[in-house]
């Protein structure tokens, strides 16, 4: 004889907030349109610092700017602020920097 298996229990889906996911939406396109330039400035930047090293690291920098203010209002967004997550934002710059400085 086989056992029946156990009965689980359903859970009911809790009712979302509309300002949660108004929240959650405004975040998520905040980070693309900051990671974006970012991103592609810090990138950017290593091919720049070789021919003009001034012009490269000024890219360099501002891409630091954009990534810390984008980890910034995705914070203020949420009420998070401050917090150590901001340091994300910083994550392009310090990674660049490797081939910038190095």
């Amino acid at each position: 004889m086989e056992k029946t298996p156990a009965l689980r229990r359903r859970r009911t889906p809790r009712p979302m907030n509309i300002e949660t996911v108004q929240r959650w939406v405004v975040s998520a396109i905040l980070f693309h349109v900051g990671s974006v330039p970012a991103v592609t400035l810090a990138v950017y930047s290593i091919g720049v610092s070789h021919d003009d090293f001034g012009k490269g690291v000024g890219l360099w920098l501002m891409s630091g700017v954009i990534g810390l203010l984008t980890a910034a209002g995705i914070l203020a967004l949420h009420k998070r602020f401050p917090s150590p997550w901001l340091l994300l934002g910083a994550i392009p710059t310090v990674v660049t920097g490797f081939y910038i400085l190095g």
